[in-house]
């Protein structure tokens, strides 16, 4: 069985709609063979990165970034994961009041310097998700997770 790690943080009810949309689409019956494994940012560890085989991202912009319980994530898994997670599919979302480019762009820098490949279109949300928006992100846990199937 292959493991998908979501790893969020989910401060607000918009946040909250985005994630629970992610887990709904990682989770589909359809998908056979992969554990979905969910862990705040502040909580997850180097062990629950290496022991996934992908993963998915989730983020409000706060003050034009990323948040600080997602960088937190990545700096305590950057360097004991760098070598061994290489090549891992994984895909994000962003939720921002108004702009998501620099957390956008963190997110981007990071991943790239870890070597993952995404694995779907990343997911941004300005305002009020809309149906579209929670679709999206039902898409983005959907395809990930699927990608995963053995």
């Amino acid at each position: 069985m292959t493991t998908l790690l979501i790893v969020h943080h989910t401060p607000s009810p918009n946040c909250q709609a985005l994630f629970e949309a992610v887990v709904a689409g990682a989770t589909d019956p359809e998908i056979e063979g992969v554990r979905v494994v969910r862990r705040a940012a502040l909580a997850a560890t180097a062990s629950d990165v290496l022991a996934a085989d992908g993963f998915v991202l989730g983020t409000p912009a706060n003050l034009g970034y990323m948040s600080g319980a997602l960088k937190h994530f990545f700096d305590q898994v950057y360097y004991p994961c760098l070598d061994a997670t290489q090549g891992r599919p994984f895909g994000y979302y962003v939720h921002g009041g108004n702009d998501v480019t620099g957390a956008v762009r963190g997110i981007e820098a990071i991943t790239t310097g870890l070597g993952w490949r995404r694995a779907a279109e990343a997911v941004t949300v300005t305002g009020e998700p809309g149906k579209a928006d929670v679709e999206a992100c039902w898409e983005l846990g959907a395809t990930v997770a699927a990608g995963l199937m053995n």
